[in-house]
């Protein structure tokens, strides 16, 4: 991210928050002393964002507040952006009363619950994990049907904790898969919180083999140490790099993993290709879904991404839907079949708003 971008984001959530500031202001039907103190709070909520500056420094219990607190900010920030923006429209267009928006109980009381209970459903709905099943049709010579599980986007750390993830494996092991694939960011932003909860040992209780490439959040964390934490965790990490798989009855799936596109000198797709050995299904997993063309030209069976989220919250799922030919879900071009995922897990606050997250279930017939 440049200066530029940097300066316009900063811009963007001053203005925002200010907005949103100004309206709880005027809305509470409090003195003074009372509307510095609901207003300070929020800011205080806001600034706790910032933290991750200095997150690592912190202890693990004042880490996890902080970061839920200030991720989780900018969601219910947005949100209340968007309903302050109706309410404003609502009143110039004589529909809501200005007695409402302004020292209110009633307009107070209604902002409260509409907010509230959207992001307790948020939340619960992020819990959940959609269980996908994902039929791919193999043009190789196989002895029979093989299950594989796919998942993208863990972003394990400060807020999806170890004894989340524990229900995850339990999930993933119910599948009885021969192989697991993991398309990018298992990593949240931090390699201390991974440590801290010794999650390596808990990739170990899988019980299948695990494959896996890099995504962004990975080279967030720090790219070398990232590396350490996959060699502990016992995962084949893939960088630029292919897999013979071994599957029962004699058959094996060529899987292979590219380098994260924050690599500006990652190997073209054509290159990696070419080193592999040819005849096997394939399946290429690359985090962020880009040029999707070029698995089809390559020859490339199946494709696997991640890294969109589905914009996590409505209405942010339409802007990915402008950016990507592919921002969630599956897709068909030529003979290449294609699944972009929303993640089992989430980056910032744990709340699921018209999107979901899901883990994958293949079938290769």
């Amino acid at each position: 991210m440049n200066v530029t971008m940097i300066v316009v984001f900063a811009l963007i959530l001053l203005t925002g928050c200010g907005y949103v500031g100004w309206h709880v202001w005027q809305l509470l039907p409090l003195s003074n002393v009372g509307k510095w103190v609901i207003t300070g709070a929020l800011l205080l909520c806001f600034l706790s964002l910032f933290a991750h500056f200095f997150i690592d420094r912190l202890s693990m219990s004042v880490a996890t507040i902080l970061y839920e607190v200030g991720n989780s900010s900018l969601f219910i920030g947005l949100y209340l952006i968007m309903l302050f923006l109706i309410l404003d429209l609502g009143k110039v267009a004589h529909l809501v009363p200005p007695t409402f928006l302004r020292n209110s109980w009633v307009g107070t009381t209604s902002v409260l619950v509409i907010i509230v209970g959207l992001f307790v459903y948020g939340y619960l709905n992020y819990l959940h994990k959609e269980r996908v099943p994902l039929t791919l049709n193999s043009a190789k010579t196989m002895h029979k049907q093989h299950r594989i599980v796919m998942l993208t986007d863990l972003h394990l750390g400060y807020h999806n904790r170890v004894k989340e993830f524990r229900k995850w494996i339990d999930k993933v092991n119910a599948e009885h898969a021969e192989a697991i694939l993991i398309a990018g960011d298992i990593i949240d932003g931090s390699i201390r919180a991974l440590l801290d909860q010794n999650m390596a040992a808990e990739f170990k209780k899988l019980n299948a083999p695990v494959y896996a490439c890099l995504g962004n959040h990975e080279y967030y964390s720090g790219e070398p140490r990232a590396k350490q934490f996959y060699k502990d965790a016992g995962i084949h990490l893939l960088i630029d790099d292919h897999a013979l798989v071994p599957l029962t009855d004699g058959d094996t799936l060529l899987v292979v993993g590219r380098d994260d596109r924050t690599n500006r000198r990652r190997a073209s797709l054509s290159t990696l290709l070419q080193k592999a050995p040819k005849g096997y299904y394939t399946i290429l997993m690359d985090h962020q879904p880009y040029h999707l063309e070029e698995a089809e030209q390559a020859g490339v069976d199946f494709q696997l991404s991640g890294h969109t989220h589905y914009g996590q919250v409505w209405p942010v799922s339409w802007i990915e839907d402008r950016i990507y030919e592919d921002a969630f879900g599956p897709l068909q071009k030529g003979n290449t079949q294609y699944y972009v995922s929303s993640g089992i897990g989430i980056w910032g606050g744990k709340f699921r708003i018209g999107t979901r997250s899901e883990y994958v279930v293949a079938e290769i017939k």
